[in-house]
Parts: C-alpha cells; sequence; structure tokens
C-alpha cells in the first residue's frame, strides 16, 4: 500500500524542517537548502516490498547534501537507483558529476558523500528504488566505481525497468501481499541485470537472476513485436541468441507456452481494441489482421475460447450505454 505525505497542510515556516524529515526517513539524513521556503512544495509517496523500498519524491528546487558528518552519525548502507520522470537532477558522487533528464537513471549510496540538486526553477520527480547492501549480487567494489553515473533506459534493460517501474505506479494498489513480493524479486533482478549489464559483469550475477532477466527481455520483445506475422518461438530464440529448445525449457513452469503466450497478449490487445470507442469504426476482421489474424472465422474462434463471447457480441457489449 502506498503511503504519502505531502506540504498541502503544512505551513510554509516549517516546511524545511518537514521535508528534512521526510527525507531523513524515506533515504537518509541530509541538509538541506531549499531556494524558496515560503513557496517551497513537495509530496512523497512510499511503497515497501519486503526488503527493498519504492518511494517518489516530487519537489521545488533545493540542494541536498550528504555530508561526511550525517554518514558518521547514521548510515543504512542502502544504494539507490532514482530514475527521472520530471524536470532534471543534477548529483555528484565520488567525483562523478552527472546531469539527468527524464529517463534518465542514476547510482548512487548512502555511505559515500554526495549533493543532488535542480539545475533550474522547474519541479522535479524522481522514482527512487532503495537497495540495501547486499541485495545486488555484484562486487561492492564494482557498484562503488559506478556510483554517480547516469544511464539511459531508451532500451534494453533500461527502457524494460523503466516500464516496470510506472506499471507498479499504476497497479501496486491492487497486489496482495504475495504479489508485493513478486514485485519485490522482479525489481531486483532488473536492478542487478541493468547494473551488470552497465558495468559488464553478467556472469557475476546467479544463474537464477540470469534467467530471469532473460525471460523479462523475452517478454519485452513480444510485446513489441506482436503486430509483426514472422513472431514465432523460432524468431523469439534467434533474437535472443539461444536455441528453441533453451526457449522452450526456460517457459517451463510459466503456464504458457511461447505460441500460447503470443497468442493470448494478440488477443488481448484485440480486446482492448475492439473496446475502444474512438476505433468503433475499425472493422473486426482489420483489427483481428492487426494483432496477428489474418483470417476472421479462426481469430473469432480464438477470441470466443478466451473469452467466451465473439468479437463482434464483445464490442456490442462494451460499446453500447447501458440501459439502451
Amino acid at each position: 500500500m502506498w503511503v504519502r505525505v505531502a506540504t498541502d497542510d503544512v505551513p510554509a515556516r516549517e516546511r524545511t524542517d518537514w521535508y528534512q524529515d521526510v527525507v531523513a526517513q524515506t533515504i537518509a539524513p541530509h541538509r538541506l537548502r531549499i531556494t524558496d521556503p515560503a513557496g517551497f512544495q513537495a509530496s512523497a509517496r512510499v511503497l515497501r516490498l519486503g526488503r527493498i523500498e519504492l518511494s517518489q519524491h516530487v519537489q521545488s528546487d533545493h540542494l541536498a547534501w550528504r555530508t561526511p558528518h550525517l554518514i558518521r552519525r547514521s548510515d543504512p548502507e542502502d544504494y539507490l537507483l532514482g530514475l527521472i520522470t520530471h524536470g532534471r537532477k543534477a548529483i555528484s558522487q565520488r567525483r562523478t558529476v552527472s546531469v539527468m533528464d527524464p529517463g534518465d537513471v542514476v547510482l548512487f549510496d548512502t555511505s559515500h558523500p554526495y549533493s543532488a540538486g535542480s539545475p533550474g526553477p522547474r519541479d522535479t520527480a524522481v522514482t527512487l528504488l532503495r537497495l540495501p547492501r547486499g541485495t545486488i549480487p555484484l562486487p561492492q567494489q564494482q557498484l562503488d566505481a559506478a556510483l554517480g553515473h547516469r544511464f539511459g533506459t531508451r532500451q534494453g534493460l533500461g527502457a524494460i525497468l523503466r516500464r516496470f517501474l510506472t506499471s507498479i505506479d499504476d497497479h501496486a494498489a491492487e497486489c496482495t501481499p504475495l504479489g508485493l513480493r513478486v514485485l519485490e524479486r522482479t525489481a531486483l533482478d532488473l536492478a542487478s541485470g541493468l547494473l551488470a549489464q552497465q558495468l559488464a559483469r553478467w556472469r557475476h550475477l546467479p544463474a537464477e537472476t540470469r534467467r530471469q532477466v532473460l525471460l523479462h527481455r523475452i517478454d519485452a520483445f513480444i510485446d513489441h513485436h506482436l503486430a509483426d506475422s514472422r513472431l514465432t518461438p523460432q524468431a523469439v530464440a534467434a533474437r535472443h541468441n539461444i536455441s528453441l529448445r533453451t526457449l522452450y525449457s526456460l517457459f517451463e513452469g510459466r503456464g504458457d507456452t511461447v505460441s500460447a503466450l503470443i497468442r493470448r497478449r494478440r488477443l488481448e490487445r484485440c480486446r482492448e481494441e475492439l473496446a475502444d470507442p474512438a476505433g468503433h469504426r475499425h472493422p473486426i476482421q482489420v483489427i483481428g489482421a492487426q494483432w496477428g489474424f489474418p483470417n476472421t472465422s479462426s481469430f473469432s474462434r480464438a477470441f470466443r475460447r478466451a473469452y467466451g463471447i465473439t468479437p463482434s457480441a464483445y464490442r456490442r457489449s462494451r460499446l453500447t450505454p447501458p440501459g439502451t
């Protein structure tokens, strides 16, 4: 469950101290300088995922320092993987200075001094994964060497991690305790995979972590190519430089074969389009063909097997106003 706090009901004169307490609780104690205390606005949301924690911070212009004195007084010994979602953010740690735009990721930690701020008047928004030392199965020396470095998320594992964090924002409130533990494992696998890739330390990861990261990459590839008629298990295996037998073994225990997964996700896309009022003029056979079902009859049969209703009846049920 997300826990949210904000400056909405905090008197302006108290906001600096209030936000300093929020940062101390969600990250670690910092020294802050707020450019405009009277106009400062901030909010934070926190979601606990087992050993790790996800938080989202939106704040006005300010500077923050994690000083040697504060580290000696209190150090949770956490790594933090920060995704910039709005505005710009600058961070300096271990002689590395990075200025980040939306979509960039930075690694920093609570055990080395750093400074962070917003190089401009716009509000910034950051999503943070707080990862205790020991949860990332990579050598600490290698991780420390990457502190303060910026990583992109426009492709590969970075893009997969960014989409995953966005999906947590949209759906975490629906999750059971078991579901939250699954999110924890997924977050750790993707964060570990991204850092291992950036540090060229892929083989340092445990075999199960490598397996899960590969499955996430395969899932993302399938989602991205659902409209391609050439998407087959053979194409998936070739794209990831593995044998067809290895691909099939990866999917053992998932409940779906590769072919069944492709078909299910294509049907899900069809269902979304059939329910979309903006696309009501698109013929059903065109929607089916767009998502890999060129034969209208076979599309109708597959849709009915999956959802217990024909595509045309489903569209009518979704687009007909209640009571008409």
